[in-house]
């Protein structure tokens, strides 16, 4: 019973890693409807943040994640300008786009640390529960997974800006009858999507380390989550992150890493097939 105990508490874990990384991208493939290969290097720009900020300026970590997502959503903001806004309703060429983005931003970062650099563990220690022992950091990225959802939620929902985003969403055309600058909103959440990489990246790098291609691991699993979830929908991209995280980790306990995976990813393929949309779908713009 405590090894099965132990497999939830490590597979909610991991669906909050799921769910971290993900949401960055909801946000720009599910709202914007662009596809962001460069997402895996937003992450990325966050842990080489984590590592810059905590490591060599002896920063807070609190305030390392507050950084990160300011350099990420700083960077999203230039690609959107100067590359996306000349390319919406051009898949294909948002595709080769954001893909030779990510490679140079992966060979510049090569470039400046080829080796993989390790950020301390803002919080160590483990809770001990009967048997069952979770680590501290554990805790934390659960909790920091429920407040991003919720504070992307609220903004979405309860603010100005986020109503603006949803009208757009809906309907381009008639807000931009209305007089909404749609530009500048484009603007806006593109670079609040790669900010919440950035932010993934920080809170990660303790876990994984920091490395030029530790974004890239995570690429897939988001677009999956994102699209079992329903590619607007933050509650289908929470539900799907429990699914895949502790599928996965269950599965791993009772087979292996390589079956878990393997029998998660048909089981998405065959959901998908049968109910492409998503499994909580909402209309597209």
């Amino acid at each position: 019973m405590s090894v099965f105990l132990s497999q939830l508490s490590n597979g909610l874990n991991q669906s909050a890693v799921l769910l971290i990384a993900t949401l960055g991208l909801l946000i720009i493939f599910g709202m914007m409807g662009v596809i962001n290969m460069a997402h895996g290097q937003m992450i990325m720009i966050g842990g080489f943040c984590a590592f810059i900020f905590t490591k060599m300026f002896r920063a807070p970590f609190l305030l390392a994640v507050l950084l990160s997502f300011c350099f990420a959503a700083a960077l999203g903001a230039a690609i959107e300008l100067t590359v996306i806004k000349r390319l919406y309703e051009k898949p294909t060429e948002t595709i080769l786009a954001t893909y030779a983005i990510s490679v140079i931003i992966t060979e510049g970062a090569r470039m400046i640390w080829p080796l993989s650099q390790n950020v301390a563990m803002p919080l160590p220690g483990v809770l001990k529960l009967g048997t069952v022992s979770i680590p501290i950091y554990n805790i934390f990225m659960v909790a920091m997974a429920v407040v991003l959802l919720v504070m992307t939620v609220m903004l979405f929902k309860k603010t100005k800006i986020g109503r603006k985003i949803s009208a757009i969403t809906q309907n381009r055309e008639m807000t931009e009858c209305l007089g909404i600058n749609t530009s500048a909103i484009d603007t806006f959440t593109f670079s609040y999507g790669a900010g919440l990489a950035g932010i993934a990246g920080c809170v990660l790098a303790p876990m994984v380390g920091v490395s030029y291609n530790m974004g890239s691991s995570y690429l897939t699993d988001s677009f999956l989550t994102v699209v079992l979830g329903g590619v607007q929908s933050m509650v289908g991209a929470a539900l799907s992150s429990v699914l895949i995280g502790e599928g996965r980790t269950l599965l791993a306990g009772i087979l292996n890493d390589t079956w878990g995976m393997i029998l998660v990813y048909f089981a998405i393929i065959v959901l998908v097939r049968f109910r492409p949309e998503g499994l909580f779908a909402k209309e597209r713009r």
